[in-house]
């Protein structure tokens, strides 16, 4: 077998099964798991997968620049965003990441909200300015363009001054092998300084994120809440969620 027919075979694997085990795959294609392990490597280099110990699994769409992920699922992310903003009660304190998830979320919340927002992404503190009665506190730093928001030493410092109800976290992967997972180092330690902050931690997790993985973990699934999203509820990836005792919010 030619490895572009390997390779298509993989990415068909991964969209069908949502996971590719380096070993078995390899006997079935009657290939060394060095011929497989040089194709995910050259997959992962272009982008098309997620090397993990074993094998593979999906890449998150999410990756990409914000601009693009603005058009990415934009009627899943407002369905996820309408049930978290249900979650912000009025005098409550909640953190909210960036992204456009939580860009979507600010968009649900009722008009007449009197709430404090606690953010480090100046998008998504700008749109909070049309909320009269939403208190609005950024956390500065250095600006992360990919996602628009600020990480590095200094936001993690002003993250430890907050006290919060809860934190509406944005992931790229949700997956129930590689967990919670994102993109870039720093962004991954910035949300768990802001989740360490907050009484419960929700995902954000718009369909599109389901069964997928990118580089850095965020935080283990004992460390949230639950997990909101639109991915139908016989999807393979939520049913292992919910066997993992994994609270699932269905948008």
């Amino acid at each position: 077998m030619l490895a572009a027919q390997r390779r298509d075979v993989i990415l068909t694997r991964l969209r069908t099964e949502g996971r590719v085990v380096a070993k078995d795959l390899a006997a079935e294609l009657d290939v060394s798991e060095d011929t497989l392990r040089r194709d995910l490597r050259d997959l992962a280099a272009s982008g098309h997968c997620q090397r993990v110990y074993g094998g593979a699994l999906p890449v998150s769409p999410a990756v990409n620049d914000y601009a693009a992920r603005r058009e990415i699922s934009v009627p899943g992310k407002q369905r996820v965003a309408r049930a978290a903003a249900e979650l912000i009660r009025p005098g409550g304190t909640a953190i909210l990441d960036g992204g456009t998830t939580a860009l979507a979320v600010v968009h649900a919340l009722p008009a007449d909200l009197r709430a404090t927002v606690v953010t480090h992404s100046p998008t998504v503190a700008a749109a909070l300015v049309g909320h009269r009665d939403v208190e609005v506190f950024m956390i500065g730093g250095r600006l992360f363009k990919h996602s628009v928001v600020a990480c590095g030493a200094a936001a993690v410092e002003a993250a430890e001054t907050v006290h919060a109800d809860l934190f509406l976290l944005g992931v790229t992967g949700v997956h129930p092998d590689a967990g919670l997972t994102t993109g870039d180092a720093e962004e991954a330690a910035m949300k768990r300084a802001l989740a360490r902050r907050a009484a419960d931690t929700y995902v954000l997790a718009s369909s599109e994120k389901i069964g997928t993985a990118s580089r850095f973990t965020v935080l283990p699934w004992s460390e949230v809440a639950g997990v909101i999203t639109d991915a139908r509820d016989d999807d393979p990836t939520v049913q292992r969620l919910r066997d993992l005792g994994i609270s699932m919010v269905t948008a």
